[in-house]
């Protein structure tokens, strides 16, 4: 049965190469289409399947090419394929104004594959391969254009991802010397504390080094100045997936260094743990403050993300079961909202060409469903139910709030809601502007402009989903239970 786990890594990444030589584009199209919604339906298939794994390439005896299937590959596979399968659809439509659509349409299908590779990896080696190969296989996604901003920022991208996965590449060689035979990921750690005593300091050094290596993919300081550049130049669909999807991949490496290869007891108490967690408050706040006084829309959104994603981190930091219930569902919720808040900033610059937040006056009568959909996101990340950013948010400020974690728990749990504060003021200004613009604005020259169903329909469908999860989370959160009854 492991055999099967190839099928869904494989089939997107093989079924985007014929897609360059499409030029047919209403046969592009389908075929995007059906190959993309196939390959949702197998991960789908495949999470009902009991717990698997295969081994494709054994190197040496520690060191093999390795899948599995487990709580969390299937949490991060699905998650992806839903995501992936919904902006598709937007894609058509939005990739005909940036042109090389057969180009960006192979890229965007073969990505797919390798991110469910990702979630499948099984060990370090592996799991470093497929995240090596998400860089550089979306790259071209954000150099889409060609421009020369979109050059430079392309290759600001490429060299910190290169930077970070080198860190983690440290940490790669030196944790596998100080793990047991078997280096599949296990849930609490592989790492075998016969080796390990005596030097503790080191894996701890190391580990700290990893974390951080891996964290810039998902935007935490001192490594998130690439996501601030590549958004803004980056098509909408690509800035959608990189910010709610993208970014989870180094979330999803941090897991399976911190919970499934070192172990939460290794780290619980240490410096590592305390200066992870102030790292992430750090970013949280500043992601928060630099998009409050950002003016261009997108990278408003993208600067949002660095703050946003570091709740995730704060949570798994947490080292808790209530803060890793409340990262992972910040993962889903804040995956939502923003790909909605970027297909909406997308819809926008496709009808009217506007790009700042100063210009949106009014662009509620003329965009209300787009504009409703932004709302309902912007309620979403701020955290204001019945939006289901909210629960993540509690259960991030209750984990952190312990006598095990004292004034800095509070710090914390201050630091969240500062950050929802800000959040608040760089988000519903614009929703304010959008539907109320005041009596001097002009209403008569406003003209309907809303989006074609290829582009709505998506963005209806994920803000249907992002209240009700806030409405309906129980299954969510006893899928998450389960995964964190495994760890900790």
């Amino acid at each position: 049965m492991g055999i099967l786990l190839l099928i869904p890594i494989l089939f997107p990444m093989l079924a985007g190469i014929p897609v360059f030589w499409i030029h047919d584009k209403k046969i592009r199209r389908i075929y995007v289409s059906i190959m993309v919604v196939i390959n949702a339906l197998i991960v789908y298939g495949f999470a009902f399947l009991p717990d698997t794994s295969l081994t494709v390439w054994t190197i040496t005896d520690n060191l093999a090419v390795k899948f599995q299937q487990d709580g969390l590959s299937r949490f991060f596979s699905c998650l992806i394929a839903s995501v992936w399968a919904l902006v598709t659809f937007y894609a058509f439509e939005y990739i005909q104004h940036e042109g090389a659509e057969e180009r960006y349409l192979a890229i965007y299908t073969m990505t797919m594959g390798v991110l469910i590779g990702l979630s499948y990896s099984a060990n370090l080696a592996t799991l470093y391969m497929f995240y090596e190969l998400m860089t550089f296989i979306t790259v071209p996604l954000v150099i889409h254009s060609r421009t020369k901003e979109a050059i430079s920022a392309g290759l600001k991208y490429l060299g910190f991802s290169v930077f970070g996965a080198g860190l983690a590449l440290i940490g790669f060689f030196f944790l596998q010397s100080f793990s047991v035979a078997d280096i599949t990921f296990m849930p609490g750690g592989i790492l075998d504390m016969a080796k390990v005593a005596g030097n503790e300091g080191a894996v701890l050094a190391v580990t700290f080094v990893t974390v951080i290596g891996f964290g810039c993919k998902a935007g935490m300081l001192p490594l998130q100045a690439w996501l601030p550049t590549a958004h803004p130049v980056a098509p909408a669909p690509a800035s959608a997936v990189l910010s709610g999807i993208i970014t989870k991949g180094g979330v999803l490496a941090i897991i399976r260094v911190v919970y499934y290869m070192v172990g939460p007891d290794m780290l619980r108490g240490t410096w590592v743990q305390y200066t992870l967690l102030i790292l992430a408050m750090c970013t949280v706040f500043v992601g928060s403050m630099l998009a409050f006084k950002e003016k261009l829309l997108k990278k408003r959104l993208a600067y949002s993300s660095v703050s946003q994603v570091s709740y995730v981190l704060f949570g798994l930091f947490l080292l808790t079961p209530e803060g890793f219930l409340g990262a992972l569902l910040q993962v889903v919720f804040h995956a939502v909202a923003k790909n909605i808040l970027f297909l909406s900033a997308g819809s926008i610059i496709y009808m009217t060409h506007k790009t700042r937040v100063d210009e949106l006056r009014g662009i509620g009568k003329q965009m209300p469903i787009v504009m409703w959909c932004f709302t309902l996101a912007s309620l979403s990340l701020i955290g204001i139910p019945p939006a289901s950013g909210f629960f993540s948010k509690w259960f991030l400020a209750t984990g952190a709030i312990t006598p095990e974690f004292g004034a800095l728990g509070y710090v914390g749990a201050a630091t969240l809601m500062v950050s929802a504060l800000l959040t608040a003021g760089y988000l519903l200004p614009i929703i304010k502007d959008a539907f109320f613009p005041g009596k001097d604005f002009d209403y008569p020259r406003l003209k309907k402009k809303e989006p074609s169903p290829l582009m709505t329909v998506p963005l209806i469908i994920l803000s249907v989903a992002v209240i009700g999860l806030g409405m309906f989370p129980n299954g969510l959160v006893l899928a998450i239970n389960n995964i964190c009854g495994a760890i900790l």
